[in-house]
């Protein structure tokens, strides 16, 4: 088998705004579409991401351990920006630290049981063997 998307949800009445921001704000390009979910990529990356509405009225208490991950050279900065963003089209946004080199981003109204993390590249620069 070889890997090909991760999926998580989005709060419904929120979707098509988190679709804006992946796509205007981060550069990912939609690759399919259904009326329940959207399979989006960054250009130049090599594994997707679904979006899938949810109507779930809880949230996931413990959504911080699950994450979409970016690197960045400024990780805090770059969430701030789409926090700000997202606040300026009605939605309440948070940003936290894991540590003082990788961030998250909440948008507790839309994302149902993950955060938007963002951390220093180094933190990534795994060993990788075949």
């Amino acid at each position: 088998m070889r890997f090909n998307h991760t999926a998580h949800r989005l709060d419904a009445r929120h979707f098509e705004t988190v679709v804006e921001m992946f796509t205007g704000q981060l550069g990912f390009v939609v690759l399919r579409r259904t009326e329940r979910s959207i399979w989006l990529r960054q250009p130049g990356a090599n594994i997707d991401l679904q979006f899938s509405r949810s109507e779930t009225a809880n949230r996931d208490a413990d959504k911080l351990r699950s994450q979409v991950s970016f690197l960045s050279d400024t990780p805090e900065a770059a969430l701030r920006a789409l926090a700000a963003w997202a606040e300026a089209r009605g939605l309440d946004a948070t940003v936290g630290a894991y540590s003082d080199r990788e961030f998250y981003l909440d948008l507790p109204e839309a994302f149902v049981d993950w955060v938007l993390e963002a951390m220093r590249p180094e933190l990534a620069d795994y060993e990788v063997r075949a």
